[in-house]
């Protein structure tokens, strides 16, 4: 799964990109709900790997099986 794909899911599910203020690889994603911050690498076009994905959405506070069905 790509970057935008996770993001485009996070945002249907409320969450929200903090814009960042310098350059590297990676942004942050902000969940309201539970008031977490968690850095998402942003690779471009290549997959992140599926333990990342699921370490992040469990980071923010969100259930995997919600997150695989949007």
């Amino acid at each position: 799964m790509k970057y935008k794909e996770i993001v485009k899911k996070l945002k249907q599910m409320g969450c929200q990109e903090i814009p960042r203020k310098g350059g590297g690889s990676h942004r942050k994603c902000y969940n309201p709900d539970h008031n977490a911050i968690v850095p998402i690498p942003d690779w471009g076009t290549k997959d992140l790997k599926l333990g990342t994905v699921r370490q992040i959405i469990r980071q923010l506070g969100l259930d995997w099986e919600e997150f695989k069905n949007w």
